[in-house]
């Protein structure tokens, strides 16, 4: 992990401010979780965790909360839901908390009526090097795009989305075959390291933000289904970047007969072929598609109405055939 300082060692913690800092931690996915599990190891006071509101799930509509909720309350955290952030009474309760820092890690946009209250200000965990990739969904983009570096980001909230002046970050090499999952998880972790400095630094007094070259900043925006559907009329890299980069959620979909398929893992294969990209050559042992020029293997996948198998077991319970297409 290279972690880009603002300035030099990490300081001894609570040098400067005089008192235990108290925080508010504000998360609501498993993202968020190590960030908070570091600061509890580390006996930060944390007055209160703000999270989504929980919600009815399933078919029996069954109560969820989110993954922060769960840590909050097995560390008898106190907890505040607020249905908006804009809200008279949950700004009150804030104010009334007295916070010196407030820590964002994959929450909702805060407005500055919120980010403000703190007297040391708030930050947030950016999962890409910022400027890069601002936006909704810098992991899946990156991917997408082919990248072969990523990284984490702290800064100071501004109005404007991901555009404040920058604490720390931590880069991160992308592997070959990586989905946007396993990074996830891997950013997850090295971000809750770089979560845990930026607290030092700000107590100490000694954080140095410095602001992001907006000539240099690209967009991650957030990634519907229909942004999902592949297109085999591109190169094999970006199938593949493509495939790999919404694994597994939202997931590339293709359609066969009409049915829709979800692809979680794909190979490149070095061969060239004649066929139309997006038809089947080979139904073997592999299952292999034409693209716009080379041919990929498509190694785990998901038909519609069916669980999630590799394509061994796919290719024995599914009738598909050498000169399908997917669609």
């Amino acid at each position: 992990m290279n972690i880009e300082r603002r300035t030099s060692n990490p300081p001894d913690r609570r040098a400067g401010i005089g008192h235990p800092m108290k925080i508010v931690f504000m998360g609501t996915p498993d993202f968020a979780i190590p960030s908070l599990k570091i600061l509890i190891e580390n006996q930060y006071k944390i007055a209160a965790v703000v999270t989504t509101p929980d919600k009815p799930q399933g078919r029996g509509q069954k109560v969820s909360y989110s993954p922060v909720k769960s840590i909050a309350l097995e560390h008898n955290l106190s907890v505040i839901q607020p249905e908006s952030l804009k809200d008279e009474n949950f700004i009150g309760q804030l104010k009334s908390l007295n916070p010196d820092l407030i820590i964002v890690v994959a929450f909702r946009i805060l407005p500055r009526e919120v980010f403000t209250i703190p007297k040391l200000g708030s930050f947030n965990l950016h999962a890409s090097l910022l400027p890069k990739y601002r936006g909704a969904a810098p992991i899946n983009w990156a991917i997408i795009n082919g990248e072969k570096e990523t990284g984490v980001t702290t800064f100071f909230l501004q109005e404007k989305v991901d555009t404040g002046n920058v604490l720390l970050q931590a880069r991160l090499p992308i592997k070959e075959d990586e989905t946007a999952g396993e990074l996830h998880d891997r950013l997850a972790e090295v971000g809750a390291e770089i979560v845990l400095h930026t607290v030092r630094l700000i107590e100490m007094g000694k954080a140095i933000p410095k602001p992001q070259d907006d000539s240099i900043a690209t967009p991650a925006p957030k990634i519907f289904k229909d942004d999902c559907k592949i297109d085999w009329n591109q190169s094999a890299l970006q199938v593949h970047n493509f495939v790999r980069g919404l694994s597994p959620v939202p997931c590339a979909f293709t359609h066969h007969n009409g049915k829709l398929i979800k692809i979680y893992r794909t190979k490149i294969v070095d061969q060239v072929t004649t066929a139309q990209a997006g038809t089947i050559v080979d139904v073997t042992k592999q299952l292999l598609v034409a693209t716009g020029d080379e041919v990929v293997e498509i190694l785990d996948l998901q038909q519609e109405g069916k669980r999630r198998l590799s394509v061994e077991e796919f290719l024995r319970g599914c009738h598909i055939n050498k000169g399908d297409k997917f669609e």
